[in-house]
C-alpha cells in the first residue's frame, strides 16, 4: 500500500507567493479537475505500476475525456486550450508520475503536433480525431541508437519506389511504440529529412520495450526495426521539411516538461513536508528542527522560481512572442532543480524514503529520464551559449 505523505499534504503548501492569484478561473479549473484525476486514480496505483513495470492502458480512455490528449490543438475534436491550461495540466500529472505525463506528450505533444502542424488536411481529418479520443496512439521516431541529440546523423532512410515509400532503418527511446497504431517516423531522403505516418501494423515494422530500466518503469520505450517498410506516398507530412519539422514538435514536448518537472519537485516537497510533520527524533517532529527547516525553505524557494519560469513561458507562448531560447531556459533550469529536491527530499524520509510507499525517490529516477530526453542538459546549455555569444559550440 502506497502510504505517501504527499496526499495528506496541501498541494499549495510551498505556494509562499500565493501564485495561484496569477491563474485566471479558467485555468484552475483545468488545474485541479487533473489534479483531482491524479489524486483519484494515480496515486494509489502508481507504486504498483512502477514496481511491475507497467503502464496503465485503462487511463488512456478517462484521459481522453479529460481533454488531455492534444489538447493545446485547435479542432478536430482537440479541447483547444491555452498555452497555460496545457501545461498546468502537464504539472498535476508529472506530480503523479513522469510516466503518466509523458503518455500525454508523446501522444499529444509530438505525434499529434506532427500532424497538425505539418500534415495535409486529410491526415488531419483521418488521424487527429481518433487520437484525441484516444482510440489511435502514435509515437514519435526520431532517435536512433548512433543519433540521439545530433539528429542530423540519422541513418533510417526512406527513398521512393514508384508510388510508394520503401523506409529502412532503427529507432531507439521512442515512447508507445509497442502499443501505437501509428508511428511519425522521421528519416533521410534526396531532399533531407521528411517525416512520414507509418501504421504501426506494416510489414518489416517491430517494436520491442526496452526492459530492465531503472527509469520511467510506469512507461513504455521501445526499439523500433524498419525493414524494407512500405507506405504509400500520402503517408508524407507535406509541411516538413528538413530538422526544422521534428524540432518544432520537440519544443512542444519541451515545453511541458518545464512545467511537469514542476509537479515532481512539488510532490516530493510536499511528501517530505508532510513526513516531516509526522515523524518523531529525539521527542519531536523534524519538522521542529532547524537543519529540516532549512532544507524544506530552500526547496520551497526553487518551486516557486521554476513556477514563475514556467507560467512567464506559458504566458509568452500564448501571446505568440516566445522564443526558442527560452524553451531551453525553463527546460534546462526546471528539470535541475527538479532532481535536485527529489534527491533531496528522499534523504529526509530516511530508509523509509528507498521504499515506494514515497513518492520522491521514484521521482528522482524519473526525471534522470526527463533530463535527457527531448534534449540533454548539456544541449540545453549550449543553446544558451550560443545566444548569449553568438557563436555555435555545437562542433568542435
Amino acid at each position: 500500500m502506497n502510504r505517501d505523505a504527499s496526499s495528506i499534504v496541501d498541494a499549495s503548501a510551498s505556494d509562499l507567493l500565493e501564485l495561484d492569484h496569477e491563474l485566471s478561473e479558467a485555468e484552475l479549473e483545468v488545474r485541479d479537475s487533473v489534479r483531482a484525476f491524479v489524486d483519484r486514480r494515480i496515486r494509489s496505483n502508481i507504486a504498483s505500476w512502477y514496481d511491475e513495470g507497467v503502464f496503465p492502458l485503462e487511463l488512456v480512455p478517462e484521459m481522453a475525456e479529460l481533454g488531455l490528449l492534444g489538447m493545446h490543438i485547435e479542432g478536430y475534436g482537440c479541447a483547444g486550450k491555452s498555452a497555460v491550461e496545457y501545461g498546468l495540466a502537464m504539472q498535476e500529472l508529472e506530480a503523479g508520475d513522469s510516466g503518466i505525463r509523458t503518455f500525454v506528450s508523446v501522444q499529444g505533444s509530438l505525434a499529434m503536433s506532427a500532424i497538425a502542424k505539418h500534415g495535409s488536411e486529410e491526415q488531419k481529418q483521418t488521424w487527429l480525431p481518433r487520437m484525441a479520443a484516444g482510440e489511435v496512439i502514435g509515437c514519435f521516431g526520431l532517435t536512433e541508437p548512433t543519433a540521439g541529440s545530433d539528429p542530423s546523423s540519422m541513418l533510417t532512410t526512406a527513398r521512393r519506389d514508384g508510388d510508394a515509400w520503401v523506409i529502412d532503418g532503427a529507432k531507439r527511446w521512442i515512447g508507445l511504440a509497442s502499443i501505437a497504431q501509428l508511428a511519425i517516423i522521421w528519416a533521410m531522403t534526396d531532399s533531407g529529412v521528411r517525416g512520414f505516418i507509418v501504421p504501426t501494423d506494416s510489414q518489416g515494422f517491430t517494436a520491442v520495450p526496452i526492459a530492465q530500466k531503472l527509469s520511467m518503469r510506469a512507461s513504455i520505450q521501445c526499439d523500433i526495426t524498419l525493414e524494407g517498410v512500405r507506405v504509400s506516398a500520402d503517408a508524407m507530412l507535406p509541411g516538413a521539411q528538413g530538422l526544422s519539422g521534428p524540432f518544432s514538435c520537440l519544443n512542444e514536448a519541451r515545453y511541458g516538461i518545464a512545467w511537469g518537472a514542476v509537479g515532481a519537485a512539488r510532490d516530493s516537497f510536499d511528501a517530505a513536508l508532510g513526513y516531516a510533520q509526522e515523524r518523531l527524533q529525539f521527542g519531536k517532529p523534524l519538522a521542529g528542527y532547524q537543519l529540516t527547516q532549512k532544507k524544506l525553505v530552500d526547496w520551497a524557494l526553487e518551486i516557486q522560481k521554476a513556477q514563475l519560469v514556467a507560467l512567464h513561458l506559458g504566458r509568452r507562448k500564448d501571446a505568440g512572442t516566445l522564443q526558442r531560447h527560452m524553451i531551453s531556459v525553463a527546460k534546462l533550469n526546471n528539470t535541475r532543480i527538479a532532481i535536485d529536491i527529489a534527491r533531496d527530499a528522499r534523504s529526509m524520509l530516511g530508509g523509509n524514503g528507498i521504499t515506494l510507499d514515497y513518492s520522491p525517490l521514484r521521482h528522482a529516477n524519473n526525471l534522470e529520464s526527463v533530463r535527457t530526453y527531448e534534449g540533454t542538459d548539456e544541449v540545453h546549455t549550449l543553446i544558451l551559449g550560443e545566444r548569449l555569444t553568438g557563436i555555435s559550440a555545437f562542433r568542435g
